[in-house]
């Protein structure tokens, strides 16, 4: 994709960009796709089932009428993705326990390297819970991946000036939500080690002494496995939780292991070489403020894969 600056406004648009015609634009793009995919869907599974389809379409036409293969391919995906997320939406309200997106392995450079660092953390995927359908599309074509709202407006079939007012209230309502924690990759190393010495020796002293005040566990069984159907709160309940669940019988032979999950230094629970869990979780002041544990079997599909898409 080529932009050019349209006279008529301050945005680029684009223009026809020359093809070699030994590379499938889907293959090409794929990541792309799929990145698109798993931001509006916060699903792996489901953004490689959005894939598929958007495949099955792409090689059933005329490619070669198609001028912008690209921008072919996200406004297929992202409409695929909108129809999958309405009716998702509709499943999550009987969902049993708490809902998170499905975790995926990224490598450590891969978010800064796609410029996606912050927008596919998993906190971030919780913020794009809250808004609309049509309001997320619009949040991650134009703010994750940089479309032109006369782009994005062509891709839903709406007027630009919609899409500009659709676009100021997605973007105002994840900013009053967004999580505004960081530590710097030091710091996260060195409390992530600590957390994962703390479970494994059963210390709940030292496990408290690493949880903010105002500390919150979500923990997504989705009914399948045990797990804690309401959030957790306090160190004191969130620690002895947590020991709690280390201690079960049928964790014997667990381990914690550090990888990076949706680009950022998290906890990856492990029995042999199978992946029974992700903790990812945000710091503040050089303590943890919210965790996000994943157990759901079916939703760790991007653990298990050891990379995903993005």
């Amino acid at each position: 994709m080529i932009p050019i600056q349209d006279p008529n406004t301050d945005e680029p648009t684009l223009t026809p960009e020359p093809r070699d015609a030994t590379i499938d634009p889907f293959v090409e793009h794929r990541r792309l796709l799929f990145g698109t995919a798993y931001h509006m869907l916060g699903s792996v599974a489901d953004a490689e089932d959005i894939l598929q389809d958007a495949w099955l379409k792409w090689h059933v036409m005329d490619q070669d009428s198609v001028e912008h293969p690209k921008s072919y391919l996200v406004r297929t995906v992202t409409n695929l993705a909108l129809n999958r997320l309405t009716s998702a939406r509709a499943t999550r309200e009987t969902y049993i326990g708490p809902w998170l997106p499905e975790p995926l392995i990224t490598a450590p450079n891969a978010a800064e390297e796609t410029e996606m660092a912050d927008t596919v953390s998993t906190a971030m995927l919780v913020v794009l819970e809250t808004l609309s359908p049509t309001e997320r599309a619009v949040f991650v074509l134009r703010e994750v991946f940089g479309y032109s709202y006369a782009d994005i407006g062509a891709f839903l079939d709406r007027a630009e000036a919609t899409v500009r007012q659709i676009s100021h209230r997605a973007r105002s309502h994840v900013q009053a939500r967004r999580p505004r924690f960081e530590a710097d990759d030091a710091a996260r190393q060195e409390i992530t080690e600590k957390f994962m010495a703390a479970c494994h020796g059963g210390d709940l002293n030292a496990l408290m002494e690493l949880l903010a005040p105002e500390v919150t566990l979500w923990n997504d069984g989705g009914g399948i496995v045990t797990a804690a159907r309401r959030p957790l709160h306090g160190p004191d309940h969130v620690a002895r939780w947590l020991l709690g669940v280390m201690a079960k019988p049928d964790s014997v032979g667990i381990r914690l292991e550090s990888a990076v999950v949706n680009g950022e230094l998290s906890i990856v629970g492990m029995i042999g070489d199978y992946p029974i869990g992700a903790l990812t979780y945000d710091i503040h002041d050089g303590r943890i403020e919210n965790i996000r544990f994943q157990v759901n079997p079916h939703k760790l599909g991007g653990i298990r894969a050891a990379g995903g898409g993005l």
